[in-house]
């Protein structure tokens, strides 16, 4: 699964990696080390527009009767996601970029109960986008809809697969287009994009256990651990 993820790459950089897009004021981008799902997460949905807004990071199915269901719907596997009630009309409609330049997984140690977070970047410290799905959910009619998104995961690659069983799906940014094409598209038009990145253009290592607590939101986070 994806359930922490950093952005705190410049505003000038954002707009260099992502040219073409429009990306939000500096005074909007904060650099953030531990997002976390509930909270406002950059997007980049297929209206037409390639502008850069904030959705809630668990996607609430326009359907739902409990705004809540988003907490179990921070992911989307690539397998099922054009089978499953709550992602497969999303994934032909409502698909959507989410910025990122590096995120976490917790791999388990052996002979212990415990998990060592790890931090996931690309070795050139790019910012990337991974694939993700947003809805619109109103409990009524006349009330402004919440905008929502999940991050859809698929099997890891060789360099990953050590770490975690899953790993977000990271589109390589000839894929954007297409994506992003705000055209009800079929699975058979877009599975094959949902396939894991490049072990050999990644890196990972050890951080701390400070990353744990989602408060905690500031450089630390991702500083390699001891050893």
């Amino acid at each position: 699964m994806c359930g922490r993820f950093t952005l705190r790459t410049d505003p000038e950089t954002l707009t260099e990696t992502f040219p073409g897009f429009t990306t939000p004021a500096p005074d909007e981008m904060a650099p953030r080390y531990n997002i976390t799902p509930s909270q406002a997460v950059p997007v980049v949905p297929n209206n037409g527009d390639k502008t850069v807004e904030f959705f809630k990071w668990g996607l609430i199915p326009s359907w739902a009767k409990d705004p809540k269901i988003g907490n179990r719907m921070i992911n989307a596997r690539a397998e099922t996601v054009a089978e499953k009630p709550s992602f497969r009309t999303a994934y032909k409609r409502r698909r959507c970029l989410i910025l990122s330049d590096g995120y976490y997984e917790w791999r388990s140690d052996p002979g212990s109960k415990t998990k060592t977070p790890i931090y996931i970047r690309l070795k050139s410290e790019k910012p990337f986008a991974f694939a993700g799905l947003w809805e619109a959910w109103s409990p009524n009619i006349d009330d402004d809809p919440l905008l929502s998104c999940t991050i859809i995961t698929t099997s890891p690659n060789s360099f990953l697969e050590t770490i975690h069983h899953r790993m977000p799906v990271i589109l390589e940014s000839d894929d954007y287009d297409r994506w992003l094409d705000p055209s009800e598209q079929t699975p058979k038009q877009l599975d094959g994009l949902l396939k894991p990145y490049p072990g050999e253009e990644m890196m990972a290592y050890p951080v701390s256990r400070f990353v744990n607590r989602p408060s905690n939101d500031s450089p630390e986070c991702i500083v390699p651990a001891d050893g």
